[in-house]
């Protein structure tokens, strides 16, 4: 699906469905604008997305996953990848003040002081920082990759200590993250004394989240992630490793076989990666 095709998919409301004929959600509505700004963009549809991104900002200042949940979530974060000047400079640094204020469960007093009560060890010392799906909840891989990368867009537009630190954080939260085969799951790296498997998808996100870092971990990361390009049979986990590998200046050989974009996001994330892989990486800018 080229630029102009997921156009075609844009609801009379503004925003996009996952797939054809669906309501408007946050997430590819998103996608689909970021899509258009490497490719051929039509400056009608542009406008009619940040409209439908405008009515749907809460007051809090995040975004729901579609605008019958009645709270913000991470697609917070997702929606903060898109430039504050086409944004709007308000909506985007409400935006990026409520990414400040989350951060897992797992790191509060209260949770810690219960785990150790009850006898569960793990998540017990958690010190590391991430970001939750949804406020209430405890940290994964994904919504902490895109709130360093929206946290990053923002701190490059204007420096603030604050974000600064609460990048360093989330970072930190990452590489406490990776697992034994060197790339992430959703999760812990280990649950119930059982090593977890990493996916590409998430692997993909985080070395794109850590690609100013230079460790002996990230060096694992990065063979795990050119294994896993040889193996995977998912459109969307192809495209997020192949923008995790370029982000650290790694030489990309993509398998031979073709991989069907299912929905929107697939599509628009093959189209990012193919401009990354050209020199242009949006969730770098």
């Amino acid at each position: 699906m080229d630029v102009a095709s997921i156009i075609q998919l844009q609801n009379q409301d503004g925003g996009w469905p996952y797939r054809k004929g669906g309501s408007s959600w946050t997430e590819p509505t998103v996608f689909a604008l970021l899509a258009q700004s490497v490719g051929r963009g039509d400056a009608g549809s542009i406008e009619r997305g940040i409209t439908w991104l405008h009515a749907a900002q809460r007051a809090d200042g995040g975004w729901p996953p579609s605008p019958p949940v009645n709270q913000s979530t991470w697609v917070t974060s997702v929606a903060a990848l898109l430039p504050a000047e086409q944004l709007g400079r308000a909506c985007h640094a409400s935006a990026i003040e409520w990414l400040m204020g989350q951060t897992g469960k797992e790191t509060s007093f209260a949770y810690r002081l219960r785990n150790e009560l009850i006898g569960d060890g793990e998540g017990a010392g958690e010190t590391h920082r991430g970001w939750p799906f949804f406020p209430g909840a405890a940290a994964w891989v994904t919504p902490t990759a895109f709130a360093v990368l929206a946290l990053e867009k923002a701190r490059r537009r204007e420096a603030s200590n604050a974000v600064e630190a609460r990048i360093v954080v989330g970072r930190e939260f990452l590489l406490d993250r990776i697992c034994k085969d060197g790339g992430w799951n959703y999760g812990r790296s280990n649950v119930l004394g059982v090593d977890a498997p990493s996916y590409p998808e998430t692997t993909g996100q985080a070395l794109l989240a850590l690609h100013q870092v230079r460790s002996p971990k990230i060096d694992r990361a990065l063979a795990a992630a050119q294994d896993q390009m040889q193996a995977c049979r998912s459109a969307e986990g192809l495209s997020w490793l192949q923008l995790g590998l370029e982000a650290h200046s790694m030489t990309i050989t993509p398998p031979a076989r073709n991989l069907a974009c299912r929905q929107v996001v697939d599509s628009a994330l093959a189209i990012l990666a193919q401009a990354a892989l050209k020199g242009r990486n949006v969730f770098l800018e």
